[in-house]
């Protein structure tokens, strides 16, 4: 009797959500009504997804049989709801879904809904290619929303950069007459097996390999090339954080460039990751040569500089142009790494033509986690080969 007793609970539960999933058409086939709670959960949903868009595309120009409104407070209460009823993972889903289907973007511009949203990059990459339509009242609210996104991500990430890349720098460094504390033991064993004495049971270290002092001086420049077309602003979020965290280092010498069809140096912003982000100006075209002939104008010691392009490789510039200049940084010691997204989504669409010919010339293509991101930058410090995921 137990069994039969959960059997059914289990098939009541598997219909509830069914019922939820499916929005309640008489072709749904799980006859449930919904009540309390579901009720006002399904309420939710249907408000963002309606009844009768099965195929999840925008409903834009008939009418729906629910909707949000289209007045900021309507869209704030329901912004409580969905935070009441969903975890935040889905919250964050539900608010792009909301702004793409819906067209919500422009009622961001009101002070009272972004302290209502769930933020997250997402959101941020929303509020900075609404920047120029901002009006005053919103700006300081938008500030403080992309500021909480930005500080979260920073302290999921610094430390485990700073202290990636320092271990990078100093096995770049390394030296053939190393002060004692810089003696790296494992490698000098290692290089000295052969001078192995028996009788005595010992090594005679005839060569000592060691790491250098890296933070004492710069060691490496950085230059992070980032494309800020709009189906790049997650990119540009990551980016901007990871170049505050790089600027930190004193040992590694971090500029920042953003571009479209113009270029702007943002490195004296990078003490503040959140000025670099309004500073930039997602969307527009993209001339990807005309923003690496201005990173190459800035390299001073090409052996020892790591140029980072983030960029979907959509050119709208002078394409041979552009593989000459990579092919010459390339020639002269510069490591070069192109990213095709820095972001948790993996690759966007991107252009196939130019990724093969930049792979062709040693600079593989490939999309990168933020979590992945710090092993790359130290393998291009150390000069070995990328850690390039194999979904690529």
């Amino acid at each position: 009797m137990t069994n039969g007793t959960t059997r059914l609970d289990g098939d009541a539960e598997r219909l509830r959500r069914w019922r939820l999933v499916l929005g309640g058409d008489q072709a749904d086939g799980t006859g449930v009504t919904l009540t309390g709670r579901d009720a006002a959960m399904d309420g939710t949903l249907t408000a963002l997804y309606g009844r009768g868009d099965k195929a999840g595309r925008s409903t834009a120009g008939r009418e729906r049989s629910a909707g949000l409104g289209g007045s900021a407070p309507s869209v704030a209460r329901w912004l409580g709801d969905i935070r009441t009823y969903f975890p935040s993972s889905v919250v964050q889903v539900m608010q792009r879904d909301a702004i793409d289907r819906l067209g919500l973007a422009a009622l961001l511009l009101e002070p009272e809904m972004l302290e209502a949203v769930e933020a997250d990059v997402h959101l941020v990459g929303t509020l900075l290619s609404l920047n120029k339509a901002m009006p005053e009242t919103t700006k300081e609210t938008a500030r403080a929303v992309v500021r909480k996104v930005v500080e979260d991500l920073e302290k999921r990430l610094a430390t485990r950069t700073r202290a990636t890349l320092t271990g990078a720098l100093d096995r770049s460094a390394r030296v053939s007459r190393p002060r004692h504390h810089d003696i790296d033991w494992n490698r000098t064993i290692a290089a000295n097996l052969k001078h192995y004495l028996p009788e005595y049971r010992t090594i005679v270290p005839e060569r000592l390999i060691g790491y250098g002092r890296a933070a004492q001086s710069v060691k490496k420049e950085v230059i992070l090339c980032i494309d800020q077309s709009g189906s790049m602003a997650a990119s540009v979020v990551y980016a901007s954080v990871f170049g505050a965290v790089l600027a930190s280092m004193r040992s590694i010498s971090t500029r920042m460039v953003v571009f479209d069809t113009s270029v702007v140096d943002l490195t004296d912003q990078l003490d503040d990751p959140v000025d670099v982000l309004f500073g930039t100006q997602l969307g527009g075209g993209t001339d990807i040569n005309r923003a690496l002939a201005y990173c190459q104008s800035k390299i001073t010691r090409p052996a020892e500089t790591v140029v980072v392009l983030i960029s979907d490789l959509y050119e709208g510039g002078i394409r041979d142009e552009m593989l000459k200049r990579v092919a010459a940084m390339k020639a002269s010691g510069v490591q070069f790494v192109t990213l095709l997204a820095l972001s948790d989504e993996g690759a966007p669409a991107y252009d196939r033509e130019h990724a093969a010919a930049l792979a062709a010339l040693g600079a593989p293509a490939f999309a990168c986690t933020p979590d992945l991101f710090p092993e790359v930058m130290a393998a291009a410090i150390e000069k070995r080969p990328l850690p390039i995921p194999d979904t690529a």
